[in-house]
């Protein structure tokens, strides 16, 4: 079977394993290491980051990989370090840490796409390109396909 250009849908969920020493809270940004395990998001160069846990995972006495996270990549509400303002819809947020945003770069890993700016926080889109979004317009329908 060639699968080649073929769309997976589904991709949401994923189970990563965690890395040595590390404890990760539910609802909190989840990144990759550079060997490849689950941290908690936080301002350091040279993360990638993975999605959103869903429930908590504590290997803080465990070696890398002995326990596992669920997480889940999609559009989520982050605190705002007060870098983000109303007019920087669909740029690049940055990780400042596990649950807040920047628009600051320098010393940190992308987190996603801003979508929407509000008092409560910063909608952040991690992990899914080409979706169709209605970005913070106040009663609009979403794009039909």
């Amino acid at each position: 079977m060639d699968r080649i250009g073929n769309e997976r849908t589904g991709c949401s969920n994923i189970v990563l394993q965690v890395a040595a020493g590390q404890e990760i809270k539910q609802g909190t940004m989840v990144a990759l290491n550079a060997s490849g395990y689950a941290v908690p998001a936080s301002k350091a160069a040279g993360l990638v980051i993975a999605g959103v846990a869903q429930e908590r995972a504590d290997n803080r006495l465990g070696v890398d990989g002995s326990e596992v996270v669920a997480i889940r990549r999609g559009a989520f509400v982050m605190a705002n370090d007060k870098t983000i303002k109303e007019t920087d819809l669909l740029k690049t947020a940055y990780i400042s840490d596990a649950t807040t945003l920047t628009l600051t770069a320098e010393g940190s890993s992308p987190a996603g796409t801003i979508l929407e700016v509000d008092t409560d926080g910063v909608t952040v889109l991690i992990g899914i390109m080409g979706t169709d979004v209605t970005v913070n317009v106040s009663g609009a329908e979403a794009p039909t396909t």
